[in-house]
């Protein structure tokens, strides 16, 4: 059976993945790294990036997912690489689960420290394991004061061959041009390093710790501490504010690419796409490009957002014009008169950052990567 030509499709560059893996081990030398590859490797392919991370000469501490879900089908691959729970469990079932796959659980609320002391009390499990301690530094989302910080590591210390690591999260590291967000920085670290002091002083114990994600890697060396966790630098994206990955010496991992499927001529004065959002200021070539909201291309997308077509001639960058239907987006021709129906169009990725596409479109370039879906073919390279 012959097989319909791609409409959509993204390329994954593994090699692009690992360099940026490299560029991690480079700013943080002495650190252990944990690669977070929660929603689907931030909707590259969970197991694909565990697999070209693992593959690597830099080595792999632990790998960080959101859910257990996610962990159990990373657990699923036998990559022989730890399993960092960053969301920890809600149950006596899912804290089950993790003991059984050894599945490293964060702690982030004292009822948690409960459930623990009292399955432990009944059931010891008999390897070793590892517990991550959430201080709530100030993000006030997940995490425990330094008080209750104290009393879950209190409770916990009792049972031998627990291991325990103290951590937090950033809420402004990648804000580096505010001062506001600099100060908020600062307290933060402060609030962090009186709890693992307080841990030293009362417990007489010296943990080790991690806080920085993308960017205190990039921009707070103090940050760096015994494990990183990078995210979203890893897949070329920027974390700071106003740059993008390319500035900061990263490379794209996702290419999304779609096709010219018609070309129109539209007359001066004439509209384009659903409620007439775009009126043609003059005589218009228009290309229909055959990707939309269906596919995770954002809707939100305004006149003027970036893209790039590929014509026997090279690159050329244009513009989206009209409204982003389900099916289709429209851009503007006018000046690639070279242009032909079936040529590459570039949504994002090879020399359009993805960082550049979000901030015409009012997000970020997380929110870009995991969207993409079903629809849209995966191709590794």
């Amino acid at each position: 059976m012959t097989k319909p030509t791609k409409r959509a499709w993204t390329t994954i560059n593994l090699d692009a993945l690992r360099k940026n893996l490299g560029l991690v081990r480079a700013l943080c030398p002495e650190s252990r790294i944990i690669p977070v590859v929660k929603s689907n490797a931030y909707g590259h392919g969970m197991e694909q990036a565990a697999r070209a991370l693992k593959g690597t000469e830099t080595r792999i501490a632990t790998f960080a997912v959101a859910t257990l879900e996610e962990a159990l089908e990373l657990k699923g691959l036998n990559l022989d690489v730890p399993i960092l729970l960053l969301n920890g469990f809600v149950s006596a079932e899912e804290l089950a689960l993790c003991m059984e796959n050894e599945i490293e659980p964060v702690i982030h609320s004292t009822y948690q420290a409960e459930l623990l002391e009292k399955q432990w009390d009944l059931e010891l499990p008999t390897d070793n394991r590892r517990l991550w301690l959430k201080h709530n530094s100030g993000m006030n989302r997940l995490g425990m004061t330094t008080e209750t910080c104290l009393k879950a590591y209190a409770k916990l210390q009792k049972y031998s061959g627990t291991e325990f690591v103290l951590m937090s999260h950033l809420a402004c590291a990648g804000d580096i041009e505010n001062p506001d967000s600099q100060e908020i920085t600062a307290r933060q670290m402060d609030q962090f390093n009186q709890t693992y002091k307080s841990l030293i002083e009362v417990e007489q114990i010296d943990l080790p710790r991690s806080i920085a994600a993308s960017a205190g890697i990039l921009t707070l060396p103090d940050t760096h501490l015994d494990y990183v966790r990078p995210g979203v630098m890893l897949y070329g994206s920027s974390p700071l504010g106003g740059s993008t990955g390319e500035e900061i010496g990263l490379q794209p991992v996702m290419t999304l690419s779609s096709r010219l499927i018609a070309i129109n001529q539209v007359s001066a004065g004439e509209f384009i796409g659903y409620n007439a959002s775009y009126v043609c200021d003059r005589d218009t070539l228009v290309g229909v490009v055959s990707i939309g909201y269906g596919d995770g291309y954002p809707r939100s997308a305004a006149n003027g957002t970036p893209v790039l077509v590929k014509t026997q001639s090279g690159k050329k960058r244009t513009r989206l014009i009209g409204r982003v239907s389900m099916d289709t987006i429209t851009i503007d021709l006018t000046e690639i008169p070279d242009a032909c129906i079936n040529n590459e169009v570039i949504l994002w990725g090879d020399d359009l950052c993805a960082d550049e596409v979000a901030q015409a479109t009012g997000t970020i370039a997380y929110e870009l990567f995991c969207k993409v879906t079903q629809r849209v073919t995966f191709e590794y390279v």
